[in-house]
């Protein structure tokens, strides 16, 4: 290393200490007056503000974040300490640190913490922040702890020198570190982990087991340390930790230092991003030029700031995330870029970021390249399957679909779907008592559905719907279909558009490929009896369009081009996004309008910008009769199957508070088609049997004591006026269930503004 050039490194300590059962993190004196920082929840009336004899006199307490800073005169402290007067009569001895603002003294600076990185991930840290931002110096806020990994103090110093030999020597950095711990204030020595008795009325610090150790750097007033210690007179100053990277400017442009000066405020605001590696090379450690990734639909990010400390003034504080009393203007922004796997190190893309949200940045792959000379490993590119023709209506639309014991629906189901134009339908069964099975593979025989049984028992650790679901992706007749969709039974699409078929939806869809339909929960509109009568013309009672709660209420299904933008099918949407091609998924709401980028990956459910039924919605038939829901009780749920579906359900999924009768414009179709299923003697016996099954398993519950009195409560006056009340309930209602509403409530004349609900506890609240 003889020779070479290198920047000055210098080591400081910071100056924290502990007596009479308070903790501080240093303290300064300087021209006759002090300062002095004490840990987050010292109590301000810890000290005396009165003068006292042999005190220094305290001027001020700032309480700033649950810490306290004390300013003050110098009275009685000597050249190495002050002398602070205690509520009570004590006094307390803090010792001083030097202040050596001059050291960076109308430099721009970086003011960062160190969390471990390595010698190495700081030499490139400053070396780009020199080359590409000016930085002449650095504040490094150390916060390793004992018997971490990495080197520390003068360790960190000696390695930091070594590593950044051949860094230009203007560039000048202090390594700030703390040996000792912070205990929690107003715990005596006796309970205390990291104090042990001295003498009396003083308190010693004891080295702390490294799982113990609460590093002072991470206090809230560190910030306002450095900057009395050391950059109080620096020319700027941008807070950003080791892991981060001011972001590059563009050529001509002022730095960011130089944008601070020029602001009235003296502040800029440092808006962060996280940025990824897809995947660092084996046996090599994480670097900078490795993160050439994003997540496309991050929202929200990191506030840090650039301050100029001429300009802010003295009056400001100096905190982790902004400069307080500072008004900067909101436009008065710059980017900054944290490096995941610098900051969580030895972890893969996917431990960090979902990996279905982590695509290539092209800027992000310039800079890796062209300012620290790397060549990342870069993520797979994947193709739009051409297949199916792009034609707006190409290719079949199909559904699949899992099914136990719903027999005398699936004729009016699938008359219904294929009267709006639905070519094939995948059904998987299990554990079938009412002909539901035997049905579909007479059905199948006559090409009219592909019939499975369910592989859930052959899947373990899979629930019935997503078994079927994962055994349909190789199946022929969904990936040769053009649009598909995963939906239920019970469950029709309304298309309100056009002449109400699917044709009409894909015309108006354009060169979208996806289209959420949102549920519209009907309830059973008071039918109590079961009759072998099409479901869209017997029920026609509904929920509201608004309708936030339940939860469930707003849950969606979604019709999507089959052309490979997934890995596999998903219960409410396609799942395993290809995340760059994401912007080839062009996915509507049910009333044709662009859905938001977050929901692209996992949404589920829509919120009340996304919500939409002017196009097409799924009305969901979840309860249908009160009979017929005692047998959907007794048969159990497909893909929750240790869940009753009992008086909570019905609550939750039976609205009756409006009337919806768009659907029955297609019940002649429907019925035309129906017709023509029934002409065949072979399925009109199939049907009948399955009918026949259905009514006698109601005779048989309702001949149950339990079962009785269990459809007598639906039945009763107090749920069916519940069910058109479900808008007057919190969500925690939903969640409880109906015995925590009042009994009489269905019977009261309710205010408009009325709303109701519990708190988890179970206490009212009005």
């Amino acid at each position: 290393m003889t020779g070479k050039r290198a920047p000055e490194i210098l080591g400081r300590r910071l100056g924290a200490g502990s007596g009479a059962g308070l903790h501080w993190l240093d303290a300064i004196a300087h021209g006759g007056r002090f300062r002095a920082f004490f840990a987050t929840g010292t109590p301000s009336g810890a000290f005396d503000t009165a003068p006292r004899d042999g005190c220094d006199r305290i001027d001020e307490i700032r309480v700033l974040g649950g810490a306290v800073m004390v300013l003050g005169t110098r009275l009685a402290g000597d050249a190495t300490g002050i002398r602070l007067p205690l509520t009570g009569g004590a006094a307390l001895e803090v010792p001083v640190s030097a202040v050596e603002t001059d050291l960076l003294a109308g430099r721009d600076c970086l003011l960062a913490v160190r969390i471990e990185e390595s010698p190495e991930v700081l030499r490139d840290w400053l070396a780009y922040h020199h080359a590409h931002h000016g930085v002449a110096g650095a504040v490094i806020v150390d916060r390793a702890g004992p018997g971490s990994a990495a080197p520390r103090g003068p360790a960190l110093v000696a390695a930091l020198q070594e590593a950044c030999a051949g860094l230009p020597p203007a560039l000048r950095v202090v390594v700030l570190t703390a040996d000792v711990p912070l205990g929690k204030p107003g715990i005596g020595p006796e309970t205390h982990p990291f104090l042990a008795p001295d003498a009396p009325g003083k308190d010693r610090m004891e080295p702390p087991p490294p799982d113990r150790w609460r590093a002072p750097m991470g206090e809230f007033l560190v910030h306002e340390v450095a900057r009395s210690r050391f950059l109080d007179a620096a020319g700027g100053v941008a807070n950003i930790d080791v892991s981060d990277l001011l972001a590059p400017r563009p050529r001509r442009a002022p730095t960011v230092f130089g944008q601070a000066r020029g602001e009235p405020s003296g502040v800029v605001v440092l808006s962060g991003r996280r940025i990824y590696p897809w995947r660092v090379r084996e046996g090599e450690a994480e670097s900078f030029g490795d993160h050439i990734c994003a997540q496309f639909d991050a929202t929200g990010g990191m506030l840090r700031w650039c301050v100029a400390p001429q300009i802010a003034g003295p009056g400001v504080n100096w905190r982790a995330i902004r400069i307080g009393g500072a008004r900067p203007e909101p436009s008065a922004q710059y980017p900054f870029l944290r490096c995941m796997g610098i900051r969580v190190p030895g972890r893969n893309a996917s431990e960090l970021a979902p990996k279905t949200s982590l695509v290539e940045d092209p800027a992000l792959l310039e800079m890796a390249r062209g300012m620290f000379g790397a060549k990342p490993v870069r993520p797979p590119k994947s193709e739009v399957d051409k297949a199916p023709a792009l034609a707006r209506n190409a290719g079949r639309t199909a559904i699949v679909t899992t099914m136990k014991n719903e027999g005398p629906f699936i004729l009016e189901w699938l008359a219904y779907h294929r009267a709006i134009g639905v070519e094939d339908f995948l059904v998987y069964t299990n554990d079938c008592t009412d002909g539901t099975d035997t049905m579909l593979h007479l059905l199948q025989r006559k090409g009219i559905v592909q019939h499975r049984e369910n592989p859930f028992r052959q899947m373990p650790g899979l629930k019935p719907q997503h078994a079927a679901l994962a055994a349909a992706e190789t199946e022929a007749v969904i990936t040769g279909a053009g649009w598909a969709i995963c939906m239920d039974v019970d469950e029709f699409i309304d298309v309100k558009i056009g002449d109400g078929t699917l044709a009409a939806l894909y015309a108006a869809m354009g060169d979208a490929n996806m289209i959420s339909l949102t549920w519209r929960l009907f309830g059973n509109g008071d039918v109590h009896a079961y009759e072998d009568r099409f479901v869209i013309e017997q029920f026609t009672r509904c929920a509201p369009e608004v309708v936030r709660k339940p939860h469930q209420a707003w849950g969606f299904k979604t019709l999507f081009r089959n052309i490979g933008l997934y890995k596999k099918l998903g219960v409410h949407r396609p799942k395993g996004l290809k995340p760059d091609l994401w912007p080839q998924v062009r996915w509507l709401n049910g009333s044709g309008k662009p859905m938001p980028v977050e929901m692209m990956r996992n949404g589920w459910r829509s919120t009340l910008a996304t919500y939409g039924y002017d196009w097409v919605s799924l009305n969901h038939y979840a309860v249908r009769s009160a009979e017929s829901f005692l047998v959907k009780r007794d048969r159990g749920r497909v893909n929750h199957t240790d869940r009753d579906q009992g008086l909570n359900y019905w609550f939750r999924m039976n609205h009756n508070a409006e009337e919806e009768t768009s659907i029955q414009r297609m019940i002649p179709a429907a019925r035309a088609e129906f017709d023509r299923l029934m002409a065949d003697p072979e399925i009109a016996a199939a049907h009948a049997h399955s009918v026949a099954c259905h009514r006698a398993k109601i005779a048989e519950l309702q001949a149950r004591p339990d079962q009785a009195e269990f459809y007598e409560e639906l039945t009763g006056p107090r749920m069916e006026k519940l069910s058109r009340l479900l808008h007057v309930f919190g969500a925690n209602v939903f969640n409880a269930g109906p015995h925590v509403i009042p009994e009489d409530l269905h019977e009261r004349d309710l205010p408009e503004d009325f709303f109701f609900t519990v708190q988890h506890e179970g206490e009212a609240q009005h």
